[in-house]
């Protein structure tokens, strides 16, 4: 089994749309994938309908988060989306991404960037705006050369120049709501230095006492060393760890499938979910 357990849609951040986004996976070769948007489960519904044959879909979301002033994205699986308390908490994120992302776009044209804000709202779409839609941006103006230039402090990294804050949950408490809605938790990305500053191993330990299920190991933006280390860190915890694309379509240059989970740990997150169940394909439009 191939599985990839996080990749986005344009829901959020994303470029192929939910429906695409199911296809190009059974076009991979894949087995199973999750459908993990930012703060939104606004993208499942479309996604269950388009699933073709041989094909499981996870239903979950990447949680805003932030510990000590560090972001922290907090993967969610098979939880109950109706939750009341969990939903409450993604609406809250959400409602606050624009103007977060409209004081970004201030920030830069004070900068002396020549973007506006129907550039950025074009760019997303119906998704979650954020800050891959306003790197985009910058890549269509020639700022930097790439999305993930953007990310720096220059531009768009936590702190950077051109940086605003949002509303984001505590850690601790998204391990709780999503615990309490029947879902299972992954730390992603949790050492993807190359964005910014991570939290210390110790505050790992701690989310792992507070019922933290696993974390993200093989990532692209985590090297050879990285993966060893937090591989140890995940035994010393007993976390599960897992492995995934972060799959964004063109907005970044991962492919579906290019770190995959072992189907044991896969196995083991479906048995510890409660809210929700995996999805198999019935065979809808993307496979017709």
């Amino acid at each position: 089994m191939r599985i990839d357990l996080h990749t986005h849609s344009t829901a959020s951040d994303g470029t192929d749309t939910p429906a695409e986004l199911v296809r190009n996976a059974a076009a991979a070769g894949l087995d199973v994938i999750a459908l993990t948007d930012h703060d939104t489960v606004a993208g499942h519904a479309e996604a269950i309908a388009a699933l073709p044959h041989g094909l499981t879909l996870v239903t979950g979301a990447e949680l805003s988060c932030r510990l000590d002033g560090v972001g922290v994205h907090m993967l969610g699986y098979l939880f109950d989306p109706d939750e009341p308390e969990l939903a409450r908490e993604r609406e809250l994120v959400r409602d606050d991404r624009t103007p977060r992302a409209q004081a970004m776009v201030g920030k830069l044209q004070n900068l002396g960037v020549d973007i506006t804000w129907e550039r950025v709202a074009r760019i997303a779409g119906a998704g979650s705006v954020g800050r891959p839609h306003i790197a985009t941006a910058l890549v269509e103006l020639g700022v930097v050369p790439t999305v993930s230039d953007a990310f720096t402090p220059d531009w768009l990294a936590d702190g950077g120049r051109a940086y605003a804050e949002k509303h984001e949950l505590d850690p601790f408490d998204a391990i709780r709501l999503v615990k309490a809605a029947g879902g299972v938790t992954v730390f992603a990305h949790p050492a993807a230095v190359k964005r910014g500053q991570c939290v210390p191993e110790a505050a790992i330990a701690a989310l792992a006492a507070a019922g933290l299920d696993g974390i993200e190991v093989d990532h692209m933006d985590h090297d050879t060393g990285a993966r060893a280390r937090l591989r140890g860190l995940a035994a010393d915890l007993g976390l599960l760890t897992t492995g995934s694309s972060d799959y964004h379509g063109s907005r970044k240059t991962c492919h579906l499938g290019e770190y995959t989970t072992d189907p044991e740990i896969y196995g083991e997150i479906t048995r510890r979910a409660t809210g929700a169940f995996p999805v198999p394909g019935a065979g809808g439009r993307a496979g017709q």
